[in-house]
Formats: structure tokens, sequence, C-alpha cells
């Protein structure tokens, strides 16, 4: 797994801890920060999951209503926990990461959706954020 895909990850954990024990994104990346800190060998992976959490706290408004607009139908507090963060990082990486191709954003949230989600989910991200992707071209 490369440095990026456990970013991913990590990042997914911080969003959907955050989501499922309500707290706030920042009380839960400033507990990641602190068990990082202590393990250096999750340093590498930790730098750029850091930068996915902070954007999507910086944009989430614009993030969430992009999500809102383009899934015809299903409103955020219906979607799965999981699915909710996987379109966060996705959408984050697409709008605000220029060093990562849509397309790679769009695989990486689908291939996590088929390891973390439902089997329906999988389908559904790949499609949203195929929509978006391609509404900025």
């Amino acid at each position: 797994m490369g440095a990026r895909t456990k970013a991913r990850k990590r990042a997914l954990d911080v969003m959907y801890g955050a989501d499922v024990r309500g707290e706030s994104i920042n009380a839960a990346l400033a507990a990641e920060s602190t068990r990082a800190m202590g393990e250096p060998a999750r340093a590498t992976a930790w730098a750029y999951a850091q930068d996915i959490v902070v954007g999507i706290t910086e944009h989430g408004e614009e993030i969430d209503e992009l999500i809102e607009t383009y899934s015809q139908g299903w409103p955020l507090n219906r979607m799965p926990a999981v699915d909710r963060a996987l379109l966060r990082i996705g959408l984050w990486e697409i709008m605000f990461n220029d060093e990562v191709p849509a397309g790679v954003a769009i695989s990486e949230a689908v291939e996590s959706a088929k390891v973390h989600s439902t089997e329906d989910s999988a389908g559904f991200i790949n499609g949203l954020l195929g929509r978006i992707a391609a509404s900025f071209e």
C-alpha cells in the first residue's frame, strides 16, 4: 500500500471517527496528531492525512454543498458515515490538490468503499465523484 493510500485511510479514520462519535473534526484531528507524534513509523502517512483533514475543515461547506447538489435526492445525513467521509476526501483531492489527478482520487475513494462500506457504495461514490469532476473540466 502506497503512502498516499495509507494517508487516505488515516484521514478516513479521523473523519469517520469524529462523525460516529459526534465530536468535532478538529478534536479528532488533535487526538490523532498526538498519537502520530508518539509513533514515528506513522509519521510519513500522517502528514498527507493531516493535509486532507485540514483541507476538508477549511472547505467543508463548499464540499458538502457539491455533494448535496450532485447526489440527486440523497442528503448527507442519509448517507452512511463512511460514504460521507470518502466523498469528502475524494472531493477535496479533486478540487484542492493539484498533485492528484481526478481519476486517481475517484479510484482511491471507490477502492476504499469496496473495503470499508456497503456493496452499493462503490458505484454510488464513483458516479457522484465522476459527475462532479466532469463539471470542473
